[in-house]
């Protein structure tokens, strides 16, 4: 069971941020809600600490979640903000490869396929850029973690928080 919440907020974390052309560079926070989150409260401390460890050694900090959702800081740099589609986001934090990303006026949708030691799944993000400070997406994701098939779905949204981000480092 660790492994496999480690593996989806990975992915769902991931698929979180995908708001990123004509937004306003800087600090935004992102929310995303789903049902899988809404278990953490019944995982053990010890085994959440060790599903804490496990995402740091692969360059991940869990955020915290409470009541079935997560907040977390990103800092968008100005490159960032330019480009149309961020595919460079999930191939390198996720372990996903973007397919088939389009856009329509405010609107995205992108195809992920998730093919790493830990999880193996596909999936769909989709979302609207409500205005340049806020967005708002969900994702879909289909997944087999150590044998087990593994559904999970995701409510996101992000609003633009300031220019500034002293605390928190750029995605890259």
């Amino acid at each position: 069971m660790h492994k496999i919440l480690v593996s989806i907020l990975s992915g769902l974390l991931a698929t979180s941020v995908f708001a990123h052309q004509h937004i306003r560079p800087g600090l935004w926070e992102i929310t995303t809600r789903s049902d899988l989150l809404a278990l953490v409260p019944h995982i053990p401390s010890e085994h959440m600490q060790q599903l804490s460890d496990l995402a740091h050694r692969y360059g991940l900090k869990l955020p915290k979640i409470e009541n079935g959702a997560t907040t977390s800081d990103i800092c968008i740099t100005p490159e960032m903000a330019k480009q149309d589609i961020p595919a460079y986001f999930y191939e390198h934090h996720s372990g996903c490869t973007v397919q088939e990303a389009t856009r329509t006026g405010n609107s995205y949708r992108l195809n992920l396929v998730c093919a790493n030691q830990h999880y193996q799944g596909n999936g769909t993000a989709q979302g609207t850029f409500i205005s340049p400070e806020s967005f708002s997406g969900n994702t879909e994701f289909d997944s087999t973690v150590a044998g087990t098939p593994v559904h999970a779905a995701a409510e996101t949204y992000g609003r633009w928080v300031g220019e500034r981000c002293t605390a928190v480092n750029p995605l890259q």
